[in-house]
């Protein structure tokens, strides 16, 4: 089963939603159209996880979603129906949350160096003794509720081992005879001495570079794919996180063959492409949800927005100078340790050798080095660098960082240099390799979890992979990127919604009318603002968007959402530094919201007016992605309207049932209206998708098809298949309707024929120049195709 599938659909497994409950949605799955589940992560997680990214044995298919048995019973159920399965891998750390259920930290903390998997680990050894920072705030305090039971030491619930002999005295004196330090949760950001996900401790890195780490770290998914070929190929996250993404590829390929699809959550920057020597088939897909979302964007709203925007908020900032702040405040307050530590290997390496790298490290403060090391780190244009001895990718990125850089910061200059001749010349030092590893970390904390909750003048834009500064995307920018992907990548993943974007592709359909009606929006936020203000002038525009995006939404839901963007954005409030009484005001800001009769009623009017057009975007959206190139992903739930934000407000429980029942309908003849039920969103998704299973060779190539005619801006629209497939979606629904519907616009098809099908209003076509009007008068997209 090594072909690959036409479309895909993300399950999210956990206790909750077990290898039982996927093997019932099997039905369901193959009348949709789909050709395979795309599975979160299923080795064994931290005891209860939604998401599974906490891997703490990675030698252990997850009990909690069904353990190995379940696992064989959903394959073979899978194979009955023709349909595949993608896991989801997770080489760049393991959960330590809960020590005593890892077993390969828990023997590092016992044994220490000694430890069998010490080496597994990145740690620091030179530090001293492993830092924990599991404590509260008053380290003393903290120390003193220490408790020795059996052969454990206890902090309230935590847990963590004694080493053999070490055991008698205090609880304080067995903590001072251990091989790790409980320290408080603040000394995380500046004193860890292990690698991290990002900057979350619980998530210790792996060293998967070591040949024997690999080999441990990957043996029970290797098994699986080459005892079950229902399996059709691995999704990697974070390969950014490893020492070497390239060399680590090029070896799993080799383990899993030619033929085994081959994904990594990859995020590009705009124009980014990836590096040509990584043997993998795509990316997850977040260039084309910007593509395909932003295209849906009406670029005449960005002056207005933008000016409102800068009113609301006091200040005229633009997209990149907020980006540029977030970077700094990652590696001054959150990366600090890594930071130093990158520090600490130049010094011990290229540092060392004036030579190379033109810098008398005696003549330089710690300071000095520290924050060039830091400048130099938030100079990246995109995630990383790819340099290595033996293959060097990405040498422009590196260009890019040190003129930054030395822009930002004259007085360094020379030290700047010295440290970019260090990645450039010695590419496979200690130094380069945790330089690169961590300027990704930057990006993603400073980018996407600061600055994005930050420039809120359209937050349908602030999405993984995206670029607010950009507003939207032109339709030839969009045809131009279709293209590309089809020439280069035609293998890969394409996505509108993920587990990790921050709202749903719906929302953002949803928000995407704002800039077709920037002044009526501008007014309302005005009056609205003033009866229910928040903390942050800019928490308010996205308050307010968000609430209007996901509405109708209860308080507990938004509330929720609000806490952890205010956190993420890290101006009135954070995670480290919480502000009580900022906190009480964005809690209670819902409810006070929802609980005014009549701002509810001006909401629900404004709702009322964008979520017509709205809906009109999502089918446009979803047509697009799941007729173009690429392996077209569907995320749990989004075949119908579904309007979530971050996680875990995207993670909730999905009504499979009503899905399938309306599945029904449509498959005994009904057209479902476009409405707030969502039948017409299933309609499109099934029948592209069912389209892509069983006649796949449509789904090759690709060229523009232009409309004609005084409303062809409104229209956009490809052919594949050799001209035997048609997809158009309708763009700006309400300039159509304010300047009158589509009027004599005509969309003239490939080679003149008059014999195509509309797969999704269920009718001839009998025009090789159909007008607008007429083809789009039922639903706002039409999916033409010819006989085969």
């Amino acid at each position: 089963m090594n072909r690959l599938p036409g479309s895909t659909y993300r399950l999210q497994f956990s206790r909750d939603h077990t290898f039982t409950d996927a093997r019932a949605l099997t039905g369901y799955l193959d009348r949709l159209g789909v050709g395979a589940l795309y599975a979160s992560p299923l080795l064994a997680s931290g005891t209860g996880s939604n998401h599974g990214y906490d891997v703490v044995d990675p030698t252990r298919i997850s009990a909690e979603r069904g353990g190995e048995d379940g696992l064989r019973a959903l394959l073979a159920t899978l194979r009955e129906r023709g349909l595949a399965l993608l896991l989801d891998i997770v080489p760049n750390h393991v959960g330590v949350a809960t020590p005593a259920e890892n077993p390969w930290w828990w023997d590092v903390l016992m044994h220490g160096p000694a430890s069998r998997w010490a080496g597994h680990f990145d740690i620091d050894r030179g530090a001293g003794p492993l830092l924990i920072p599991v404590l509260d705030a008053d380290e003393d305090d903290a120390l003193q509720k220490l408790t020795v039971v059996g052969d454990e030491l206890h902090y309230f619930e935590h847990r963590f081992p004694i080493a053999p002999g070490t055991g008698e005295g205090s609880a304080q004196e067995v903590h001072e005879r251990q091989h790790y330090r409980l320290v408080s949760w603040r000394r995380g950001a500046a004193e860890l001495t292990y690698r991290r996900f990002f900057d979350v401790s619980d998530l210790a890195a792996v060293r998967v570079e070591d040949p024997q780490v690999f080999a441990d770290t990957h043996a029970t998914v290797l098994r699986l794919l080459r005892e079950h070929d229902t399996i059709i190929g691995l999704r990697v996250d974070h390969p950014d996180g490893l020492s070497d993404p390239g060399g680590y590829l090029r070896r799993l390929r080799s383990e899993i063959g030619p033929w085994k699809w081959l994904l990594v959550e990859k995020i590009l920057g705009v124009g980014e492409d990836l590096p040509a020597s990584w043997p993998v088939d795509g990316t997850t897909g977040y260039e084309a949800l910007r593509e395909v979302c932003g295209v849906f964007v009406d670029p005449d709203g960005a002056g207005l927005l933008t000016q409102f925007a800068a009113e609301h908020t006091g200040e005229k900032r633009s997209a990149h100078s907020v980006e540029d702040d977030g970077r700094h405040l990652v590696v001054g307050q959150i990366l600090v340790a890594e930071v130093q530590r990158i520090a600490d290997a130049f010094r011990a390496g290229p540092g060392a050798d004036a030579g190379l790298t033109g810098v008398d490290l005696t003549t330089v403060t710690a300071a000095d080095l520290h924050d060039a090391v830091g400048e130099l780190l938030c100079g990246f244009p995109v995630y990383r660098s790819y340099l290595t001895p033996a293959i060097a990718e990405g040498r422009a990125a590196a260009d890019v960082a040190v003129g930054v850089a030395r822009t930002r910061r004259p007085d360094l200059a020379a030290l700047l240099t010295g440290l970019y001749r260090g990645l450039v010349d010695d590419p496979g030092s200690e130094y380069a390799t945790r330089l690169q590893q961590t300027s990704g970390m930057v990006t993603a904390k400073g980018v996407e979890d600061t600055a994005f909750y930050r420039y809120n003048r359209l937050v349908a834009l602030n999405e993984v992979g995206g670029d607010p500064a950009r507003f939207g995307v032109s339709v030839p920018e969009f045809h131009a990127g279709l293209a590309h992907r089809e020439a280069g990548r035609s293998r890969t993943m394409t996505t509108l919604s993920t587990h990790d974007t921050k709202r749903s592709e719906d929302v953002r359909a949803r928000l995407a009318v704002l800039a077709e009606r920037p002044a009526d929006w501008a007014d309302r936020v005005r009056r609205w603002s003033v009866r229910h203000p928040l903390p942050d002038r800019s928490l308010e525009l996205l308050a307010w968007q968000s609430l209007v995006g996901a509405w109708p939404i209860p308080a507990d839901r938004l509330a929720g959402y609000l806490n952890k963007a205010a956190k993420e954005a890290k101006l009135v409030t954070s995670h480290v530094d919480a502000d009580a009484d900022a906190d009480a005001a964005i809690a209670d800001w819902p409810s006070a919201v929802l609980a005014d009769t009549e701002l509810v009623e001006d909401i629900e009017a404004f709702v009322a007016g964008i979520a017509g057009p709205g809906r009109s975007n999502s089918l446009g959206q979803k047509l697009l992605q799941m007729a173009g190139p690429g392996v077209p992903d569907v995320y749990q739930g989004t075949e119908l309207f579904e309007y979530s934000l971050v996680d875990p407000d995207n993670r909730r429980p999905v009504d499979f049932g009503a899905r399938d029942r309306l599945l029904e309908r449509i498959d005994a003849g009904w057209q479902p209206p476009v409405d707030a039920d969502g039948g017409a969103k299933l309609l499109v998704t099934a029948a592209a998708a069912r389209l892509r299973r069983f006649r796949p060779e449509l789904f090759s190539g690709y060229g523009p098809l232009p409309a004609q005619g005084a409303a062809a801006e409104h229209a956009v629209a490809f052919s594949r298949g050799g001209g035997a497939l048609v997809a158009v979606a309708t763009r700006l629904p309400e300039g159509l309707d304010r300047r009158g519907g589509w009027g004599d616009t005509t969309l003239p098809l490939p080679g003149g024929f008059d014999d195509w099908h509309d797969m999704i209003a269920n009718r001839p076509v009998g025009s090789a120049a159909p007008r607008l009007g007429e083809l789009l008068d039922r639903y706002p997209v039409a999916l033409l195709v010819r006989p085969a």
